[in-house]
């Protein structure tokens, strides 16, 4: 295999779900009918990237540590080089072969449990584009490409979560998770920002040998926003909260973003930063309690859960708890196998949970009495610690309070300079009532106090001139006067655009030169 066919196993993926894509836009890609075709080009594509992760693999196991791939050149402007290329070592190609293969087996066990659903295309477009973003994140070489992987498995997440758009609690809690998980991502784009600002580079291989020129100080810097990102992705403290609520997509995608794949890439990240930790001592201690939080709190919180697949995305998050405790201590090498590991057999898990119910005869295990025994703890334990609650408090709500504040911004400024109708884009109901009550008609807001009253006055006297000068649509005011002037001034420039008219232009040209 040459270097350029190592550039296309990651992008196979992608390539069959703009095949998908592409033949729902044209209409033969639709319906049950059409289910197998679809079903056939997203196993093909992944298959054949399975395939090509088990040649690098043979390859890499007679032949040692393979050299790079070729690079090809992505973007460049002045020192600022962004490739295309592959990163071969060892938890490389463990993390791809793990997406693919899982990738695989989810899309087969997919095509019968998604059967004659109404977003069986769509289902698979972008479990393709999921397993493609988390290749990239495998193999990429450079800080960059790891980024845009890690995107496309992010917006992947996001439509899948709320796969039943049509049910409030899907979209909900899709945006919840895409939120929280929006501070990892400014979290990861400032650590690319430093790195290239400190190492002047984004290649992976040089970061690893660059950071031995940093000090603590620098090297810490650089940790921080990438670790942001990896405990975002990998729900653990802070974070954990959103990842209990993103179980809402069909179970083929709960199986491998959340028992999997998806998961696992903020652990990913932490072993691949292994050098980069080793210069930032107090990031790596700190990794330590916060995986072991993560672990106590996920364990007492799976407890309290009565449904198989809650009781399964917190065992996921406990170990995950742990795989950041074993890098805090150093232990990345046992890290990578643990995430292996864990990472098959949850997915074995929760492909087989919609079965668990029909298999198993005997009650539900009851809680145990150590948890039992406590009210207060129990009652914290089954509302999951109130994170989701905190959450939405510091993430949720303020997002929300911003969008509202930009849309009626957009309402009553911009939409009145542009001088288009209030009614085209009404408000929500309650912020009309609210600025009725307060100020009917076109008045504006009482004011108290002196400089309460001078801002009324002020604000009046603004609304008055741009009613009645600026956005009088009827040949009135200001717009009317430069409606007439700009009328003028088109049938000049007709004019001075006659042949006539450009030479005369041109001889007094010439005779100015001369």
């Amino acid at each position: 295999m040459t270097d350029a066919w190592r550039l296309l196993i990651p992008l196979l993926p992608w390539l069959g779900g703009a095949w998908i894509g592409l033949g729902m836009l044209t209409g033969s890609r639709c319906g049950e009918a059409g289910e197998r075709g679809t079903a056939r080009i997203a196993l093909l594509c992944t298959g054949l990237a399975v395939l090509g992760m088990t040649v690098l693999d043979l390859l890499a196991a007679t032949k040692g540590i393979l050299p790079p791939a070729s690079r090809i050149t992505w973007l460049e402007s002045g020192h600022f080089r962004v490739t295309l290329g592959l990163l071969t070592d060892l938890p490389a190609l463990v993390m791809g072969t793990l997406a693919a293969g899982c990738g695989l087996l989810t899309m087969r066990f997919a095509v019968d449990y998604l059967h004659r659903e109404a977003g069986f295309h769509r289902f698979f477009l972008v479990l393709s584009l999921f397993v493609g973003g988390m290749m990239w994140v495998a193999l990429a070489d450079n800080v960059v490409l790891t980024f845009i992987g890690w995107e496309a498995a992010g917006i992947s997440s996001y439509l899948l979560i709320g796969y039943a758009y049509d049910r409030r609690t899907a979209t909900c809690n899709a945006t919840r998770a895409v939120l929280t998980n929006r501070f990892g991502d400014a979290g990861f784009l400032l650590g690319i920002a430093m790195t290239f600002l400190f190492l002047d580079t984004l290649e992976w291989r040089n970061v690893f040998t660059g950071v031995a020129k940093l000090d603590s100080l620098l090297a810490g810097m650089m940790a921080a926003g990438f670790l942001v990102a990896a405990l975002a992705k990998s729900a653990q403290l802070p974070f954990a909260g959103w990842i209990a609520r993103a179980l809402e997509g069909p179970t083929p995608s709960s199986a491998i973003f959340y028992g999997a794949l998806m998961a696992h890439a903020g652990a990913f990240l932490v072993i691949r930063l292994e050098p980069l930790l080793w210069r930032a001592p107090f990031w790596l201690a700190f990794l330590m309690p916060v995986g072991l939080l993560t672990a106590v709190y996920a364990a007492a919180a799976g407890r309290a859960q009565g449904d198989v697949k809650s009781a399964l995305i917190f065992s996921t998050q406990a170990q995950l708890g742990l795989i950041f405790f074993e890098c805090g201590a150093g232990l990345f090498e046992v890290a990578l196998w643990h995430l292996t590991g864990h990472t098959i057999w949850r997915l074995y898990q929760f492909l087989l949970s919609p079965s668990y119910l029909h298999l198993s005869v005997q009650p539900l295990r009851p809680v145990p009495g150590w948890l039992a025994n406590s009210r207060t703890l129990y009652r914290l334990a089954l509302h999951r610690f109130h994170l989701d609650a905190l959450l939405d408090a510091l993430i949720t709500h303020p997002t929300r309070a911003l969008a509202q504040e930009v849309r009626l911004l957009d309402t009553r400024v911009f939409s009145r300079v542009a001088g288009r109708p209030l009614n085209e884009s009404p408000l929500p109901a309650r912020v009309q009532e609210k600025d009725h009550a307060v100020a009917p008609g076109n008045d504006v807001t009482r004011g108290r106090g002196m400089l309460g009253h001078i801002l009324q006055d002020s604000a009046r006297s603004l609304a008055w001139i741009e009613e009645h000068l600026i956005l009088k649509s009827s040949g009135e005011g200001l717009l009317g006067a430069l409606t007439f002037l700009g009328g003028y001034v088109s049938r000049i420039e007709e004019f001075l655009g006659l042949p006539r008219y450009l030479f005369l232009l041109l001889a007094l040209t010439f005779v100015v030169i001369l």
